[in-house]
C-alpha cells in the first residue's frame, strides 16, 4: 500500500511547509506556512504513522531537504530512529550513488516499474511530501491512501498536489481536527 502524507493549504498548495527556505521555486515566498499549526494533536496522529512497518520513498527535492536535518539529530525525537533506520528509496535521474543517508536507495529509471514492484513486498509505502513524484505515480493508479492535512488558509500561489487538468475521485474514510484547524484527512481511491 503506498500511502502519501502532505500538508496543504485550502488552495491546494503543498510547495514549502516547512521552513521560508524549502523551496523557492517560481519566486514562491510563503515558506514555512504550515508550522504555525503544529499541536500535540498533529503530534499524535503522525507518530500513528511512523510505527508502520514498510519503507519510505522520495522525490529528490524532499530527500535532500530531509538528509540534511535528520541525521544529525540527537535530541531523542522519536521520529530521528525510525527516519534514519528505515530504508528509503529516491527517485532522481541527478544524484548518484552511494546516497549520503543511511539506508537509501536510488530509483533512477522506470519508476512506475520499480515502484509497483516495491508495492509487491510486505509492508506500506509512505511517501511524504515528494509532490512531483506522487503526481507522476497518480495517472497510474498507484496511491492507495492520501493522508492531508489540510491547514485553514491559502496561499494563492505555489506547487500543488492535484494538477489542474485532473480528475482525482476519492472517499474519506477518516478525519481528525487539531486544535488549530488543520483537518487530518484520510483518503482512498473508491
Amino acid at each position: 500500500m503506498i500511502i502519501v502524507t502532505n500538508s496543504m493549504s485550502l488552495d491546494g498548495v503543498i510547495q514549502a511547509p516547512g521552513r521560508a527556505d524549502e523551496d523557492t521555486r517560481d519566486g514562491f515566498t510563503h515558506g514555512g506556512w504550515a508550522r504555525p499549526y503544529a499541536d500535540e494533536v498533529m503530534g499524535a496522529e503522525m507518530g500513528k504513522g511512523m510505527g508502520r512497518p514498510g519503507v519510505l520513498l522520495f522525490g529528490r527535492r524532499t530527500y535532500e531537504a530531509l538528509a540534511a536535518f535528520w541525521p544529525h539529530q540527537t535530541d531523542g525525537n522519536p521520529y530521528t530512529e525510525v527516519l534514519n533506520n528505515t530504508r528509503k528509496y529516491v527517485v532522481s535521474t541527478t544524484l548518484t550513488e552511494p546516497l549520503p543517508w543511511q539506508n537509501s536507495t536510488l530509483i533512477g529509471e522506470d519508476v512506475v516499474a520499480t515502484v509497483t514492484k516495491l508495492k509487491e513486498q510486505p509492508g506500506d509505502i509512505a511517501i511524504l511530501g515528494s509532490g512531483a513524484l506522487v503526481r507522476s505515480l497518480m495517472p497510474h493508479a498507484l496511491i492507495d491512501e492520501y493522508v492531508l492535512l489540510i491547514h485553514p488558509l491559502t496561499l494563492g500561489s505555489g506547487q500543488r498536489l492535484f494538477p489542474e487538468d485532473s480528475s482525482v475521485k476519492l472517499k474519506l474514510v477518516n478525519s481528525v481536527p487539531t486544535t488549530t484547524g488543520v483537518i487530518i484527512a484520510t483518503y482512498q481511491p473508491p
